[in-house]
């Protein structure tokens, strides 16, 4: 499963939640998995196989109950600038303005540059994700697209190694969701940004990534497969879906998800 240029390394992570009665939950189980710098990856698989678990893993807000995660050959073990995440709900503080939601991060990990030159940054990454109208506004008025760039662009303005999208949109419209889906690529191609994403959505996975990591359902979650996705870049959902290689990609997927959920039915009925 290596990769050439890698920049992030799992090797052989199991993650144990404790259990009320004192038992334990096993969530994933012997995870490895290589990412080169400048890939976008997609983790897809059943609700509880524990996707959100290894991007939190990766993002070093938990650690591994065994083995470990490697960013540049050091290991993960808290949370930093170099990687940053985008949650499904914004997490926007709605006492500040967009820009100053921006500007917090920005201040944070770039305490030596002046004044001027984080006011560039923040205006710059307003700018990218299209909301300098909607600057000074707080979140309250704000559409759910609209929150979802605020987001994005707090997290790229920070300038992180690895962009880690929890389900980033799952919650929006179809036509919202294909806008930022469409601006998401192109800011990860233009800046060789490398991106985990977590997603349901089998046709959101094929358009954005390099890769599709599906995972098997938990407990002990594994990689079941690994889907490569040849279809070339720059990509437009339009030319994505005209590809003659995309229904027979997306029937791969399909089959790998219809598998699961018939070997937890059967699970369930066996017990």
């Amino acid at each position: 499963m290596t990769t050439p240029a890698g920049l992030i390394s799992v090797d052989a992570v199991t993650q144990v939640f404790p259990l009320d009665d004192g038992g334990r939950y096993v969530a994933l189980q012997g995870i490895n998995l290589d990412i080169a710098a400048g890939e976008f990856v997609s983790l897809i698989g059943h609700s509880g196989c524990g996707k959100s678990t290894l991007l939190n893993l990766l993002a070093g807000l938990d650690q591994a109950s065994e083995g470990g995660i490697l960013m540049n050959g050091r290991q993960v073990t808290d949370p930093g600038p170099d990687r940053m995440v985008v949650f499904q709900n914004y997490s926007l503080l709605p006492w500040l303005t967009v820009r100053q939601n921006i500007a917090l991060a920005v201040n944070t990990v770039y305490p030596s540059k002046n004044n001027q030159e984080r006011r560039e940054i923040v205006e710059r990454n307003i700018q990218t994700v299209n909301l300098s109208a909607a600057a000074n506004k707080f979140p309250a008025e704000l559409s759910g697209g609209m929150k979802q760039r605020v987001a994005i662009a707090r997290a790229l303005a920070i300038r992180p190694k690895l962009l880690l999208l929890d389900e980033p949109f799952g919650a929006l419209d179809a036509l919202t969701r294909g806008n930022l889906q469409q601006q998401l690529m192109q800011i990860c191609q233009e800046s060789g940004l490398t991106a985990v994403m977590v997603t349901h959505d089998v046709d959101e996975a094929l358009l954005l990534s390099d890769r599709v990591v599906c995972l098997s359902n938990g407990p002990a979650a594994g990689i079941g497969h690994i889907l490569k996705v040849p279809l070339p870049r720059p990509r437009d959902r339009l030319t994505v879906m005209d590809h003659p290689a995309y229904y027979q990609l997306r029937a791969e997927l399909i089959h790998f998800l219809q598998e699961q959920r018939r070997l937890k039915q059967l699970a369930a009925t066996s017990r």
